[in-house]
């Protein structure tokens, strides 16, 4: 098994949290992992909502199912069963003790208020994603960390070719694709995918109609992931209607398929009335549903400029679940055209810019928004760091550096 970078934060929740749910997209290897927990560093007993007779026995009754079993309790694919959620804050609640439930689910319990409101101030939540290529790669993974340290920033120099990390880039981090060197068996793997989520989590959680829309939108969401979210231009281009476009975004988003990073600004009120940006979630599904493969973007720069943000933006999030830092991550815009790509925001305010750029070089003009941003902020930017190619560290300045895309799994 790839050692989960996140095992010690699960291990943490469960021994001061009497529920903890882990979240996540189908096949991000959810099960393999409790599983793995179970039989080491927390003994527990695993059910599976999957099988069909447990999944009766709960709609059935389900405070009764719980009070079947000796726990702890580990329950996979939690969210097919909402009346589970309550049975189990009422068992908690006759007995507070830590680690008594662990949870899985493969839709995201924040964007179902109904199951996150039941466990309130009960349960911790936390997220499992595609591999990340420092897992994949066993390395430590702390690039975010040490972004935000104050010691001058370094990575080690192994060696890692174009050619190398462009094949990360098509394969994504799903475990299952890892294994399928050929394209033409990760596409098989992939359609099997998107029709399995589409058909049956969807279904799960919404009765809708138009599900043979579904595969359409996503594969243009997919060649707009980096943009700002139009939903005008998205209701044009794909002729569904934008209340019904908006409801299908959110259940894209709910089966972690997609991902909005909201705008940053310096006044707290006004991030949310700004235009957030939609990312895929993985870009091995995304090369996928754009139908490209190595040839393609090796000539079509401004795709390969979008894969390749979707990429660093992809593993920001996973580097950032077992982090430290714990940032938030935002876009940054203004009304005079400054841009950069991402932010990175502590708790304490302080700021980490983030830019991409898939060309093998890299000059000053890239650092021009992040220079500005740093004399607005003053000691609250920490660094600014432009992701690009190219094989070296390059200083640009104070605290401003150009790095290679093999230093976020360095």
């Amino acid at each position: 098994m790839v050692k989960r970078s996140i095992t010690s934060t699960l291990l943490s929740a469960l021994r001061d949290s009497p529920v903890v749910l882990l979240s996540g997209a189908r096949q991000v290897g959810k099960s393999t992992l409790v599983k793995w927990i179970s039989e080491n560093d927390h003994p527990a007993r695993y059910l599976t909502l999957d099988d069909a007779a447990v999944l009766s026995a709960i709609h059935l009754d389900p405070a009764g199912f719980l009070s079947g079993y000796d726990k702890p309790l580990i329950i996979d694919e939690g969210q097919r069963a909402p009346e589970l959620f309550r049975a189990i804050k009422q068992d908690v609640d006759k007995k507070r003790k830590t680690g008594q439930y662990l949870l899985t689910g493969s839709a995201n319990v924040l964007l179902l208020p109904k199951l996150s409101e039941s466990l309130a101030g009960r349960m911790e939540i936390l997220s499992l994603h595609p591999f990340s290529q420092s897992e994949l790669e066993e390395t430590e993974g702390s690039l975010i960390d040490a972004a935000f340290a104050s010691r001058p920033f370094s990575f080690s120099r192994k060696s890692a070719t174009q050619a190398d990390t462009l094949q990360k880039i098509l394969k994504g981090g799903f475990p299952e694709v890892q294994q399928r060197p050929a394209l033409e068996r990760r596409n098989a793997w992939f359609g099997s995918y998107v029709t399995t989520i589409l058909q049956r989590d969807v279904r799960d959680l919404a009765n809708i109609e138009g599900l043979t829309t579904l595969p359409n939108l996503l594969s243009l969401l997919a060649t707009r992931s980096g943009s700002l979210l139009n939903f005008a231009e998205l209701s044009n281009s794909s002729n569904i209607p934008q209340t019904t476009l908006k409801r299908y975004l959110v259940l894209l988003e709910t089966t972690f398929l997609i991902q909005q990073i909201r705008p940053w600004s310096g006044n707290l009120s006004k991030r949310l009335i700004k235009t957030p940006k939609i990312y895929l979630t993985d870009t091995g599904l995304m090369t996928y549903l754009v139908g490209a493969d190595e040839s393609r973007l090796k000539t079509d720069g401004s795709l390969f400029g979008r894969i390749v943000e979707t990429f660093v933006l992809n593993e920001l999030v996973k580097l950032n679940t077992w982090s430290k830092a714990k940032a938030r991550i935002y876009h940054y815009r203004t009304q005079l055209g400054n841009e950069i790509d991402f932010l990175l925001e502590r708790n304490d305010g302080s700021i980490v810019a983030i830019e991409v750029k898939s060309s093998s070089s890299v000059d000053s003009s890239s650092f021009t928004a992040m220079t500005s941003l740093s004399h607005d902020l003053k000691k609250k930017f920490v660094r600014g760091l432009v992701f690009y190619t190219g094989k070296e560290l390059i200083p640009f300045g104070h605290n401003l550096l150009a790095l290679p895309l093999q230093s976020l799994w360095m």
